[in-house]
């Protein structure tokens, strides 16, 4: 199994492999999460203090901030994907 990377921004990297969902930041659920992952400290915060806007959730349980749309880093992976079954 390769390795495959995803740029989630300013140049913060994330294994594709371990991520099981990006999300939306907005709704009070995934807001908890975050807290309890703060609480837990599972939280990586990669917004540099911009505004949150995708909710990374790892099979290890971290929970990983970013300042890029969730939309973004779909497609960042699905693109990783596509250049690697070529």
């Amino acid at each position: 199994m390769s390795i495959k990377l995803i740029n989630i921004g300013f140049g913060n990297i994330v294994s594709a492999n371990r991520i099981i969902s990006i999300v939306s930041p907005e709704s009070a659920p995934i807001k908890r999460i975050i807290q309890e992952a703060r609480e837990r400290r599972m939280l990586i915060d990669a917004t540099y203090g911009r505004r949150t806007r995708a909710v990374i959730i790892t099979d290890s349980d971290h929970v990983i901030l970013s300042a890029v749309q969730p939309e973004t880093v779909a497609h960042r992976l699905v693109e990783k994907d596509e250049i690697g079954e070529d």
